[in-house]
């Protein structure tokens, strides 16, 4: 699926009443474990490429099988880092992929990238392969934080990749991670800025949270550093907003924000709970087959799933029937995350019952949340006060 002249644009977003059917392919391998980290990443010294290479067009194949025809919408390779990929793995990927399924021209595909795998020659093969659509790991533009945040690039480094990304593919993202230690709106607001400056029509700008078994967590129970409170952080999170509004990029889900038809369209087949294959180590996907949803999980350790897939055929650590009240409340942690929120007649549709009005008219009056008519369907909408607490929202809704 190489690209070509008639393939500068990426294809359009589909409306949110089509999830659409997404293939995810995870590249578990890394330079290093990043300290606040708890993807499914591993560091080794050699990776046979070929047969990696092999082993995922295999797993692809074994879910062609389940699945039968289907219309791609987006493809995403995520990790770990896949820019360490040679241009040729993605190549057979996306190839076995367009083999697989009908992939119209111009659907997205991404690909994650750190700035110090950024090589001009990788990125043209990247976009030589199919390739359309690049996110880039930048995480800070400021030296100290980076070292912080156990990262291997420096900022100049990272602004050189933005740069040469901007050359090579149509559609560009990077991320950042605000709500470090010591960070200051007057801080936030400068680095922010600089970010807009460069960047094309995508961001994804998490807040640093501890995460279980990671570095991070070690020594934030040691007292090695703070975060900022609640306050401070929902301050900086409402800044961000206003900030990235200035520049026409809206807050599309909680920590990703673009210009209208710019957002990610991989991510939205998760966040509408549409159908996606994963494949690689600890991939998870959903599945609709015969009638049921299911949920598929990936053997985790990456010598353990290329081994059961060379000698089974099948990489799968497990697969189960999500019930119906189950696959309510999947759409509903997903959906809420995004401005557009969730259709309350599909909810009712897949569980069976509506939810509970007593429950929806104390979060109205609390401001969490809203209910807006769009033609028929009535979407609930979690509002911005909501969205800034949506843990504790989602326990109440769906408690």
């Amino acid at each position: 699926m190489p690209a070509s002249k008639s393939d500068n644009k990426v294809a359009k977003i589909a409306p949110d009443n089509e999830p659409g059917f997404g293939v995810y392919v995870h590249w578990p391998f890394c330079q290093a474990k990043c300290p606040y980290c708890d993807f499914n990443s591993h560091v080794v010294a050699h990776i046979d490429q070929p047969r990696w290479a092999r082993a995922l067009a295999g797993e692809l194949a074994r879910y062609r099988e389940l699945t039968g025809p289907r219309e791609v919408t987006s493809i995403f390779f995520g990790g770990g880092t896949p820019s360490l990929m040679t241009p040729e793995t993605v190549g057979t990927v996306m190839e076995t992929i367009a083999r697989l399924w009908h992939v119209p021209q111009g659907v997205e595909a991404t690909l994650e990238a750190n700035p110090t795998s950024v090589e001009a020659e990788n990125f043209r093969g990247y976009r030589a392969a199919g390739i359309n659509r690049l996110s880039l790991g930048v995480q800070s533009l400021d030296d100290e934080q980076l070292k912080f945040l156990g990262r291997l690039h420096s900022a100049q480094e990272a602004m050189a990749a933005i740069a040469l990304a901007r050359e090579i593919f149509p559609r560009l993202s990077f991320d950042l991670i605000y709500a470090r230690p010591g960070q200051t709106p007057q801080s936030w607001t400068t680095e922010l800025r600089k970010a807009l400056s460069h960047a094309a029509d995508h961001l994804s700008l998490y807040q640093l949270t501890i995460e279980e078994g990671t570095a991070f967590e070690r020594l934030y129970e040691k007292g090695a550093f703070r975060l900022p409170d609640e306050d401070a952080a929902a301050a900086l999170y409402a800044l961000t907003a206003d900030i990235c509004a200035e520049k026409g990029m809206t807050a599309y889900e909680v920590s990703n924000y673009a210009v209208p038809g710019a957002e990610c369209a991989h991510n939205l087949v998760y966040w509408r709970y549409g159908d996606y294959v994963g494949v690689g180590p600890g991939a998870h996907g959903r599945l609709s087959l015969n009638g049921k949803r299911i949920a598929t999980t990936a053997r985790r350790m990456p010598g353990d799933w290329i081994e059961a897939v060379e000698e089974t055929g099948d990489g799968t650590q497990g697969t189960e029937e999500v019930s119906p009240s189950g696959q309510g409340d999947e759409m509903a942690l997903m959906g809420l995350r995004l401005e557009e929120g969730v259709s309350l007649a599909r909810y009712e549709a897949l569980t069976g019952r509506a939810l509970p009005e007593e429950r929806l008219a104390r979060l109205e009056a609390q401001h969490m949340i809203a209910r807006e008519q769009r033609g028929n369907d009535t979407r609930l909408i979690a509002t911005p006060d909501g969205r800034m607490v949506l843990d504790a929202l989602l326990g109440e809704l769906l408690a």
